[in-house]
């Protein structure tokens, strides 16, 4: 009997035994990573990652055992326990047990990470300027290979390459201190990722935001229209309105979002998407971790809540769509609905026209870390670059801006929408788990919104 056989067999008990659904996720992952810092090459790892999950449905409840193996031995083994954790012993799939042979047969093969450019760069950034106090880099690649059977028939695989490269500086004057943080990140190959990333530029650029933020002045607070950048990324639609329209969250009634599908809750400028579906975006995958595959799903369509995003237990629980954004961190974890690659459609103003209609305001060019309450939508946001907008024309640099607001609420205030559109990387962290997303936007004018500063 051949593997596939074996594994559909043991599937088909599941079924027999009246659990509702049960799948096998094999994963077998390689990766390299570089870390360098004040002149030196301060770590060199690779890592192995290689295992099976099993999980079982039964109604409402779920039972999910993994091991660190690749053999159908193993996997029978984790589905046998799954479901007994269920009440629905396996035990005349016993005979499976030993069976030696490995799903994905051979382990990824990753060249050995590229080092020789780092020194240089260290070098170039320090003759450039005396008030560098230190540089940090770290380039990481890897290689993922996964694939997926399921009680309804469905087999599926995919292999997906990530590559990084981020660099920090910092620099000091006159007490100040900043630091500017820059980062490039695909789904792609080591070779491929470099033919399109030039790391001195995404070094240069580190240095200019962190040189520029040194000389700026404190932001005002108070209330005044902000202009989001496109090259701000979309930190603010992804923390702030994203993670409200993962299904999940949704049926947990956690979710801003909760029966509101059909309704107005944004802008009619505003149409927001998920699609895991761009090539070598970092979001992207040929299938979930569920095997479907990935497709665009319109989110908010011109103001109007449509859809959600879904994964298989969310899916039959509430008769939605699949929409292949079933994610999981690892073969230790069970799949959850997560965002992709999400982002806001372009619009048609040019974002110097956006800036020329603001008489007084906060440009926001670069987004920090921040705070969001899911269930509320409230969020406090740092901004890592902003300047201040005076009769329509950019200014001065400003530091120490906090944005302050509600998700729903500055989605319904946005008056205007750039024909650019700009895409950050980033990994998304959600019940402990993380996964590479991307988040997108054009540049946004918000009518008015709380600006966290000094006190004028």
């Amino acid at each position: 009997m051949q593997y596939h056989e074996i594994i559909n067999h043991a599937l088909g008990k599941v079924l027999n035994d009246k659990l509702d659904y049960a799948d096998l996720f094999f994963e077998s992952s390689v990766s390299h990573d570089v870390h360098f810092e004040d002149g030196t090459i301060e770590e060199i790892s690779s890592s192995v990652s290689e295992g099976t999950g099993a999980r079982t449905l039964c109604g409402d409840m779920s039972a999910y055992v993994h091991a660190p193996t690749l053999e159908i031995g193993g996997a029978i083994k984790c589905l046998i326990e799954a479901s007994g954790n269920l009440g629905y012993p396996l035990h005349d799939l016993d005979c499976y047990i030993d069976t030696p042979y490995s799903v994905i047969g051979t382990r990824p093969d990753l060249s050995s990470p590229r080092v020789d450019f780092l020194h240089k760069i260290d070098k170039e950034l320090r003759a450039k300027t005396g008030l560098v106090k230190q540089i940090s880099m770290r380039h990481s690649h890897s290689q993922r290979k996964i694939s997926i059977f399921s009680t309804d028939g469905k087999t599926a695989s995919d292999l997906r390459d990530y590559s990084t490269f981020i660099v920090q500086v910092v620099v000091e004057k006159n007490g100040i201190i900043q630091t500017g943080l820059e980062s490039r990140a695909f789904s792609l190959s080591s070779e491929l990722f470099w033919k399109q990333v030039e790391p001195l530029d995404v070094a240069q650029q580190a240095l200019t935001r962190a040189l520029t933020m040194i000389d700026a002045v404190e932001c005002p607070a108070g209330t005044m229209p902000v202009v989001l950048e496109g090259l701000a990324g979309g930190t603010m639609i992804h923390e702030a309105c994203g993670h409200g329209l993962e299904a999940d969250i949704i049926q947990k009634d956690y979710s801003v979002y909760r029966k509101k599908a059909g309704q107005i809750v944004a802008s009619p400028l505003v149409t927001l998407v998920d699609d895991g579906n761009l090539p070598g975006y970092y979001g992207s995958y040929g299938c979930d971790d569920e095997g479907i595959p990935p497709e665009r799903t319109s989110l908010i369509e011109q103001g109007v809540l449509k859809n959600f995003m879904t994964d298989y237990m969310t899916s039959r629980k509430a008769g939605l769509p699949l929409t292949g954004n079933g994610r999981r961190s690892s073969y230790r974890s069970m799949p959850i609905p997560r965002m992709s690659n999400t982002f806001i459609l372009p619009g048609k103003s040019k974002p110097s026209d956006i800036i020329g209609k603001v008489e007084k305001g906060l440009l926001v060019r670069k987004m920090g870390g921040g705070e969001v309450n899911p269930t509320s939508g409230d969020f406090v946001f740092q901004v890592t670059e902003g300047y201040k907008i005076e009769n329509g024309k950019v200014t001065q640099p400003l530091r120490g801006a906090m944005l302050i607001g509600n998700g729903p609420e500055v989605l319904k205030d946005i008056i205007e929408i750039g024909n650019d559109l700009h895409f950050m990387p980033g990994i998304c962290g959600k019940a402990g788990q993380s996964v590479p997303v991307t988040d997108g936007q054009p540049t946004m004018l918000i009518r008015q919104m709380v600006v966290g500063g000094k006190e004028v």
